[in-house]
């Protein structure tokens, strides 16, 4: 069996930057665990498999199925392989449609282009304050002695949120290197799968930036997510009621680094936008 196989870097305008998934078509959809083997192989944050439905082509269909897999296991929710598989659709496909709907375990995800980006609606997830005193140690590993303003929970997405004290500055951020291997010692009950790192960014100055963050995933076989959009479906409810905006512009701070821009809208959906580079075609035969 031969399938269609592509990397594109997502949140990027540039190649070798961004968030880095491996996107399959599928002309027949396969069991779950050869989707998992492949994600193994591919060894990317996420590797992201779209299925057609009802035999309609890739270039003239407006309705697919898409699944997502780390190296590990499935996840519920990928920011930055639903903008990579969109970026395929349309840059490769040439798919014309004027919005493409994927169907995923976190429902209808609705995405179209925009100019050179690519906005995706997305379910807004409002992060619930937590009692720091409760995971004292897994705090210690991510940020060792740094101040912290708030620290955050997502039942959703298993996902901790960490906002750093304003006193923080982004190279203190960017200095953190949290052991994968402490960071799974640190957390066994399985309610959370990733930790998010974030402060307040620098708006007034260029490129006019609301807030930083980085993302740890290990429990997802992934050390670090060079830019997950669905860590920002988290930010974009914490950052918004902190800093009173529906439109704000995000950069995580990943060697690799990536910026998306959010519009939290009133319907308890955010709108996440962000370019795609496609750097590899091939395919994968099994």
């Amino acid at each position: 069996m031969q399938i269609p196989l592509f990397t594109v870097d997502a949140f990027t305008s540039l190649p070798f930057k961004g968030n880095p998934a491996a996107v399959c078509l599928l002309e027949n959809d396969l069991q779950d665990d050869i989707k998992q083997s492949i994600a193994a192989e591919m060894n990317l944050s996420e590797t992201a498999f779209i299925t057609k439905h009802n035999s309609v082509d890739f270039s003239s269909g407006s309705r697919f199925g898409l699944r997502w897999f780390s190296p590990k296991n499935e996840v519920a929710l990928c920011g930055h392989a639903t903008l990579a598989s969109a970026a395929v659709l349309f840059y490769l496909k040439k798919n014309a449609n004027p919005v493409v709907v994927f169907e995923t375990r976190s429902g209808e995800l609705y995405v179209r282009q925009h100019e050179d980006s690519i906005i995706m609606d997305l379910p807004l997830n409002k992060p619930q304050l937590q009692d720091q005193q409760k995971i004292k140690d897994l705090l210690k590993v991510v940020v060792g002695d740094l101040p912290i303003d708030d620290v955050c929970f997502s039942p959703p997405m298993k996902c901790l949120m960490i906002c750093l004290a304003d006193s923080c500055d982004r190279s203190e951020l960017t200095s953190l290197s949290p052991v994968a291997e402490a960071l799974i010692k640190s957390e066994t009950t399985g309610k959370i799968k990733a930790v998010i790192v974030t402060i307040k960014g620098a708006p007034n100055a260029q490129p006019g930036y609301d807030f930083y963050s980085r993302v740890f995933a290990p429990w997802f076989g992934v050390p670090e997510d060079p830019v997950c959009g669905s860590a920002h479906t988290i930010l974009a409810g914490y950052w918004s009621e902190k800093l009173n905006k529906k439109k704000m512009f995000a950069y995580q701070c990943s060697c690799r680094g990536g910026e998306l821009e959010l519009e939290v809208r009133d319907d308890g959906r955010v709108n996440i936008s962000g370019r795609a580079q496609i750097i590899l075609r091939g395919t994968f035969q099994i």
